[in-house]
């Protein structure tokens, strides 16, 4: 297991001199007609914070945390260029999960820590959402970790947040066409019954 200020430098050199966020993930970018009118959102190792900034863009208030205080100082920045307003700290969230009952909307994409589960479902309001998607082990392309530790089992989204009600999953595999579709990755959305 890697130590956190291993880590931190690790995705410290690969936000470094970035000037752009990226796309969002399909996860959010797809479902956004789930999203509440109003409330407040997290995302979860936020990395350059697109996800962040496109739920900005839809009027929620927004916090986004990170490992790495370059990825934060970039997210800010991007913030302020668009004049969105959000809240970005660095955080371990491993070290500090989210506070119970705190958020309409978390977001989690490209990180899988199994333990934050429990947490993660905690986090939200009953009637909150989660929105996840991270890489599976049963793939088509090497995108992604190197490591399975890192990727899911088959079926395993849907197990680690079995409580809540799901609204949207998608998982491909292998099956058919690898060069078309959904691949590598799982997503779900699910809400925190009220």
């Amino acid at each position: 297991m890697e130590e956190p200020e291993a880590m931190r430098r690790r995705w410290d050199d690969r936000y470094r001199g970035a000037d752009r966020p990226g796309a969002p993930a399909r996860v959010v970018a797809e479902n956004l007609h789930l999203l509440p009118a109003s409330g407040r959102a997290l995302e979860v190792a936020c990395g350059l914070g697109a996800n962040a900034l496109l739920l900005a863009r839809q009027g929620l208030e927004v916090e986004a945390w990170d490992l790495s205080p370059v990825a934060i100082g970039a997210l800010r920045r991007f913030a302020g260029d668009a004049g969105l307003d959000l809240v970005a700290r660095e955080r371990d969230v491993v070290a500090r999960s989210p506070e119970a009952g705190a958020w309409d909307v978390v977001v989690v994409t490209r990180f899988l820590e199994r333990s934050l589960a429990p947490a993660l479902m905690a986090a939200l309001r009953p009637g909150g959402l989660l929105f996840y998607q991270t890489f599976t082990r049963e793939r088509c392309s090497d995108e992604g970790p190197s490591s399975d530790a890192w990727r899911l089992a088959r079926g395993e989204l849907l197990e680690l947040f079995a409580p809540l009600r799901l609204l949207v999953y998608r998982e491909e595999g292998r099956v058919g066409d690898c060069a078309r579709g959904f691949r590598n990755q799982a997503l779900l959305v699910a809400r925190r019954e009220p």
